[in-house]
């Protein structure tokens, strides 16, 4: 039998992470020039890949894979009956994204204002951003080897959602949008900017890492697994939303 559901899902995601109209996208008239959040998948070599496969625990933390690749076991001829076990310390393994969700105005950085209460005729107001601005996201709670466990959340939420995320990034002195707003005769005008980010959610995975040399063979055993919910809020690097009200009274 034939069903849609998975479409209907994926068309819904879509529409969740869809940029609305009221965000513009200010990297060009950004003042301050920000780094782009570049974080590859680390592809493992071949050695690292068996090791991760003989795993019983999913690993995907990139300083792991990382230490992994970096690591140089050479077998022995007089491997007969030799054995040996490793620690390597205790790990994030892997992170599992629960709920990833846009937050279009989570912080206010920016209000212009111009009062039009004695104009003949609307007065045309455009975003400047007065001060520089630095957004940061975080981790809402602590948690072991938070650093690590930053990338991998930032890797899920990044694709998941397409955007440009990054746990730092600062809005320049001087930045504008030239988007036009109408402040009516006889009214106040506010136009708001606000920073969005994104809340991403999940259950990180630790384990106490070992490698177990037995003879010519190599695995990887995780001892003590535990588990432990996060979040994280990741602002969304150069974008800017607007909210624009009109008032007759002082806001």
């Amino acid at each position: 039998m034939l069903t849609f559901l998975p479409a209907v899902s994926a068309e819904k995601a879509a529409v969740k992470y869809q940029v609305p109209a009221s965000v513009k996208n200010i990297t060009k008239e950004n003042t301050y020039p920000n780094s782009t959040q570049d974080l590859p998948t680390l592809e493992p070599s071949d050695l690292t890949k068996k090791l991760i496969d003989s795993s019983k625990e999913k690993i995907e933390n990139p300083d792991l894979i990382r230490m992994l690749n970096e690591s140089s076991i050479n077998s022995t001829p007089f491997a007969l009956g030799y054995r040996a076990i490793v620690y390597l310390g205790q790990w994030p393994l892997n992170y599992v994204s629960t709920e990833t969700s846009p937050n279009w105005e989570y912080q206010k950085i920016n209000t212009n204002y111009y009062d039009n209460r004695g104009g003949k005729v609307p007065y045309q107001i455009k975003y400047v951003q007065e001060a520089q601005k630095v957004v940061r996201g975080g981790l809402t709670a602590k948690i072991a080897n938070s650093e690590d466990v930053k990338k991998m959340m930032l890797l899920k939420a990044m694709e998941k959602t397409h955007l440009p995320l990054s746990f730092d990034t600062v809005i320049g002195s001087g930045t504008k949008n030239d988007h036009v707003y109408n402040v009516p005769v006889n009214r106040l005008g506010y136009l708001y900017a606000y920073a969005p980010a994104v809340n991403e959610k999940g259950k990180v995975t630790y384990g106490e890492v070992y490698l177990m040399l037995k003879g010519s063979k190599k695995i990887i055993v995780i001892k003590n697994v535990t588990s432990q919910g996060i979040g994280a809020w990741i602002p969304v690097q150069d974008h800017v939303s607007f909210g624009f009200a009109a008032s007759e009274r002082p806001r």
